[in-house]
């Protein structure tokens, strides 16, 4: 291969969805927007409200990094070499917000998950890289203590 066709080495983390930011030198987190005119916070960037339908209301936040489980669903068959069961979820975040995430570090059975249960969202290199060789950075929510 050129050496003008060898991809270009890179050891910075990537997020694994665009809403998830890596400032540098601080610590990861969620990114929102919250509408100026009536409150309602979604998970990215907006440039409308879909909550009240103001136009350019909207402002970037940071986004809570603790929240309760809303709804949850135990996930027995998957894409190849993903490993099951896990837990997938759906989480209300302090402050607003609702964002969707998979549940680590409790057992995937319905009786040690509870519907309001308190929950953190923890930051982690997911399992694989891509087929450039990037690595990325993905969120979990973990019970909280």
């Amino acid at each position: 291969m050129p050496p003008e066709a060898q991809p270009a080495e890179s050891n910075a983390l990537l997020p694994v969805v665009p809403f998830l930011k890596i400032p540098e030198g601080a610590d990861p987190y969620l990114e929102g927007s919250r509408c100026q005119n009536c409150g309602a916070v979604f998970i990215g960037e907006r440039d409308n409200c879909s909550s009240c339908g103001a136009r350019d209301q909207m402002e970037t936040i940071q986004l809570s990094n603790k929240g309760e489980l809303y709804v949850f669903s135990i996930v027995f068959r998957s894409f190849p070499g993903i490993e099951v069961p896990y837990v997938s979820a759906i989480v209300d975040l302090e402050g607003g917000g609702t964002v969707k995430g998979n549940l680590i570090n409790v057992d995937p059975d319905p009786e040690k998950i509870q519907m309001g249960m308190p929950v953190e969202l923890v930051y982690k290199t997911a399992p694989r890289k891509d087929a450039e060789g990037n690595e990325y950075l993905t969120y979990y929510f973990q019970p909280r203590s």
